[in-house]
C-alpha cells in the first residue's frame, strides 16, 4: 500500500534483497582485534543490481539475517550514486559473524571522504545519494544469508504528535532490566549499565519463546539474574566501536534463533501502533533530558526501549531497560513527550524482530 505522507515527515524507504553469490575467489585478512596473523580465506560474493531509492537520501543503514557457522564471517559493503551522478567508493558497513572464534565482528571507522563516512553501523552522505548498491562477501564454506535489507532515509527532526489511533493494547513481553547486570562482563560495553540493546534483544526473543539454549549459556555466571542478556551483548559486542548497541548487529543475532528481522526509521506513533496491533514489539531508541520524558527518572544521549503496547487514552506502554529492576521495566510514557524525544533524538528508528510467517502490517515503504 502507498500513500501520500504528511508535509513534514521523513522519507523512508527499506528495500529488500534475495542474496545469490555468483562470483568466488581468495583473499587474506588480518584481523586487527587478533593475533596479528593473516588467513587466507575462499569466497563467495554477491553483488547487486543499482537500485534507485525515489528520493534525496542523506543516511543508509543495511541490516542482514545470516548463518556463519565456525570457519565463515561475512563482509558487508555500500556503494552509493550522488545525486549529481557521481559514483562514491565502496564502504566497508560491517565485518561480522555470530561468533569471535574466526574474526572479531565489527564496524570500520576512518572511511571517511568528500562523499561521506561511515558513523558504526549507518552511511552517512556527505552530499545526498539517489541509488545504490550493496555487496556481500562470504568467507568460508557454508556461511549464507537468509535476507538482505537496507534503508535509506531523509530525516525531518520535527515535533509533529500523531494523534491516537489503534490503542488500548499490550503485549505480554517479558522485563529485563539491564541494570541488574551492572559490572558484569565489563570487557563488553563496560558492562550491565550500558547493555540497553542486549537487555531490550533478550525481551524481544523472550516474547517470541527464542533465545540461547542452556548450553549455550554454561558460561554465564550462575548467580546472574538473566544469562540471555549477558549472551546477547557477547554476541553484538562490537570491537571497534567497543560497543553493544550496532543496530544490524542486534538483528542478526535474532537470526540465529529463527528471527527474521530488520532495521528502519517509522516516522510516527501512528505507524508504530500498527505493529503492536498485529502483535509484534518494537525496539526504539530515543535520547532525552529527565525533564523531557516525565516518569523516566533519567538523562539519556541514547537508550533503548521496547514498545510493548498504547493506553486506551494512546499513551506509551515500555519495557524500559534503564529501570533499576525488572520490576519496574514497565513504565507509560506521555504520547506527546515519547513521540518527541523519539523522533528529535533518533529520526525514529527502531528494529523490528519477528517469527517467519507473522505478517507485518501495511507499510508505505519503510517496512
Amino acid at each position: 500500500m502507498v500513500t501520500l505522507l504528511p508535509a513534514g515527515l521523513s522519507r523512508v524507504v527499506l528495500h529488500r534483497w534475495a542474496v545469490e553469490p555468483r562470483e568466488s575467489g581468495v583473499a587474506t585478512y588480518t584481523d586487527p582485534f587478533g593475533t596479528g596473523g593473516t588467513t587466507t580465506w575462499p569466497y563467495v560474493r554477491w553483488t547487486s543490481e543499482e537500485r534507485e531509492i525515489g528520493f534525496p537520501a542523506t543516511s543508509l543503514v543495511p541490516s542482514w539475517i545470516a548463518r556463519t557457522p565456525p570457519g565463515t564471517w561475512l563482509e558487508i559493503e555500500l556503494r552509493a550514486r550522488t545525486a549529481g551522478g557521481a559514483l562514491t567508493k565502496w564502504y566497508v558497513m560491517a565485518r561480522w559473524a555470530e561468533g569471535d572464534t574466526d574474526i572479531h565482528r565489527t564496524s570500520l571507522p576512518g572511511q571517511g571522504d568528500e562523499d561521506g563516512d561511515v558513523a558504526v553501523d549507518t552511511f552517512v552522505a556527505a552530499r545526498p545519494v539517489t541509488a545504490y548498491r550493496i555487496r556481500v562477501t562470504l568467507y568460508g564454506e557454508g556461511a549464507r544469508v537468509g535476507s538482505m535489507g537496507v534503508m535509506a532515509s531523509a530525516v525531518r527532526r520535527g515535533t509533529r504528535v500523531s494523534a491516537p489511533g489503534t490503542t488500548g493494547i499490550e503485549l505480554d513481553v517479558p522485563p529485563r532490566s539491564q541494570k541488574r547486570h551492572s559490572g558484569h562482563y565489563p570487557e563488553w560495553d563496560g558492562g550491565g549499565d550500558s547493555w540497553c540493546g542486549p537487555a531490550s534483544l533478550a525481551m524481544v526473543l523472550g516474547y517470541w519463546g527464542r533465545g540461547p539454549s542452556p548450553a549455550e549459556l554454561s558460561w554465564v555466571r550462575p548467580e546472574d539474574p538473566c544469562p540471555s542478556v549477558d549472551h546477547a551483548a557477547r554476541d553484538v559486542y562490537d570491537h571497534s566501536y567497543q560497543g553493544t548497541g550496532n543496530w544490524p548487529f542486534c538483528v542478526a543475532y535474532a537470526g540465529r534463533y529463527g528471527l527474521e528481522g530488520f532495521v528502519t526509521r517509522l516516522r510516527s506513533l501512528n505507524e508504530l501502533e500498527r505493529f503492536v496491533a498485529a502483535a509484534i514489539p518494537v525496539v526504539t531508541s530515543q535520547s532525552f533530558r529527565e525533564h523531557e520524558l516525565p516518569g523516566s527518572g533519567y538523562s539519556t544521549s541514547g537508550n533503548l526501549m521496547v514498545v510493548v503496547g498504547f493506553t486506551p487514552e494512546g499513551d506509551v506502554i515500555v519495557n524500559d531497560p534503564a529501570a533499576p529492576t525488572d520490576d519496574a521495566v514497565r513504565r507509560i510514557y506521555p504520547r506527546a513527550a515519547f513521540e518527541g524525544v523519539w523522533q528529535r533524538g533518533s529520526g525514529g528508528i527502531v528494529h523490528v524482530v519477528h517469527p517467519p510467517g507473522i505478517p507485518l502490517p501495511d507499510s508505505e515503504g519503510n517496512w
